[in-house]
């Protein structure tokens, strides 16, 4: 399998419910790092996975639908815990769904899968994977 990672970064004010929390209970803030990774089994006729400035194009698209947002006035995310795990897959989504509209073109049409991974700092990551 091939792939391809491209990287942008994400800032976020957000709290959560559940005493696990502890004091992430009370609106904080978050800054992560997005690594999102595209798999396909052969490389096109070009050579590559896919086309690197429209991944991060993308990627970037859908960061800047979330960065800067206190997560917990989005009407998106009412009554959801915004935690790392989760926001990685609502980025892994939106990504798809952006896919399936030709936002990486055609040379995407053969993408096996794609992975985004959110930082949230240099020892903590989470990640979601999800066929496309």
């Amino acid at each position: 399998m091939f792939s391809i990672t491209v990287r942008d970064h994400l800032m976020i004010a957000h709290s959560f419910r559940g005493e696990v929390f502890g004091p992430a209970q009370r609106l904080h803030g978050a800054t992560f790092l997005v690594d999102a990774t595209f798999r396909r089994a052969q490389l096109d006729e070009d050579g590559i996975v896919v086309d690197i400035g429209l991944a991060t194009r993308e990627l970037h698209a859908v960061v800047e639908e979330l960065n800067y947002r206190n997560l917990d006035d989005e009407p998106d995310f009412q009554g959801v815990n915004t935690s790392t795990e989760y926001l990685a897959k609502v980025i892994a989504d939106r990504l798809a769904e952006r896919i399936a509209k030709g936002g990486l073109g055609e040379g995407a049409k053969d993408l096996a899968g794609i992975t985004v991974t959110l930082h949230e700092s240099h020892i903590a990551w989470a990640s979601y994977e999800r066929a496309l």
